[in-house]
């Protein structure tokens, strides 16, 4: 009987191991799956750890459906070293300024000497030519003669002087050229030394523009209509000659003046042309000698002065005219 029973026995406590592995099992599972379960970190040993089995002694964590497992990131180790030294900016090399090849400087070459048309010393008909033009502007005085001596070199040296050339007494082409520029070619009457003379018309025989301002004093006028300027002292006209205006554009002023400054050599400012014996009566206008009329005559215009171009009798006007004297244009 008894060896009968111990196989029994066997099995029923197999059973209950069973069993009660199976009731362990169940618990586990239940704690790991349950939502929101309550886990005791505190318990010891011999606890449960289930929810409501006793107040917890530790920290509890609530978790919630949708969190995720905790990841504990794993470092992987740097093969770099842990602090890079610093950046270097590479300092360029120094370069070295580039040089142009100088330049070969030009030595300044010197100003080819002025050609010499006549010198003091010289002598003969181009000497007496020189002369003669120089006194048509009155830088000579006296007779010309085909000696260079010291008034002609004085003469030349004023004239050099007054337009700014180098004052030297030596005629050079620069100064010819000027000269010629401003004068006439010298008639044979100059060359010989004689004196021009002047027939003085008998007092209301000659043909005149009469105008009532030109009846008293002293009067240059000026008729645009005869082209013909008259000198009349007291209403009685001496002598007259030619004259030309100024263009449309430029015209001669019309009206009464007085002369107010009266100069021998004279070159424009604006037009740089020469005005020998010019007689200045409203502004820059003037009665002066022009060559282009006396050479082109009426074919050309003055700038708004009144041109002559008979030389001799302006010379005489010239020399008795006064400052104060009254001009009269007029139609």
């Amino acid at each position: 009987m008894q060896a009968a029973s111990s196989p029994v026995r066997a099995t029923a406590g197999v059973r209950r191991a069973l069993v009660l592995a199976g009731a362990i099992a169940m618990v586990v599972a239940s704690t790991a799956c349950t939502p929101n379960q309550t886990v005791d970190r505190g318990a010891g040993a011999t606890g449960t750890g289930v929810a409501g089995s006793g107040t917890p002694s530790g920290p509890t964590t609530t978790e919630s459906p949708s969190s995720a497992p905790t990841t504990v990131p794993t470092t992987t180790p740097s093969t770099s070293p842990t602090s890079a030294p610093p950046a270097t900016t590479p300092v360029p090399a120094p370069t070295k300024p580039v040089t142009k090849p100088a330049t070969p400087t030009k030595t300044a070459e010197p100003a080819p000497a002025p050609v010499v048309v006549l010198r003091p010393g010289d002598s003969g008909p181009k000497v007496r030519a020189l002369q003669a033009r120089l006194r048509q502007l009155n830088w000579f005085e006296g007779d010309v003669n085909n000696g260079y001596g010291s008034r002609t070199t004085a003469a030349v040296r004023g004239f050099q002087a007054k337009r700014g050339f180098d004052a030297t007494g030596v005629l050079d082409e620069r100064t010819w050229d000027r000269l010629v520029a401003m004068t006439h070619t010298p008639t044979s009457d100059e060359l010989a030394n004689v004196k021009p003379t002047l027939v003085q018309p008998k007092p209301g025989a000659i043909s005149w523009d009469v105008d009532p301002r030109c009846l008293t004093g002293r009067v240059m006028c000026v008729s645009k209509t005869t082209r013909q300027l008259t000198w009349v002292v007291d209403g009685v006209p001496q002598y007259g000659f030619d004259v030309r205006f100024g263009s449309d554009e430029l015209p001669t002023r019309e009206g009464v003046f007085s002369v107010y400054k009266k100069q021998v050599d004279v070159i424009s400012n604006l037009y740089h042309t020469p005005m020998p014996y010019s007689m200045f009566f409203s502004g820059g206008q003037a009665v002066h000698y022009s060559s282009n009329f006396a050479r082109l005559g009426y074919a050309g215009a003055s700038h708004g002065c009144i041109n002559v171009r008979n030389k001799p009798l302006l010379v005489q006007l010239y020399g008795e005219v006064r400052i104060g004297d009254k001009v009269v244009v007029h139609w």
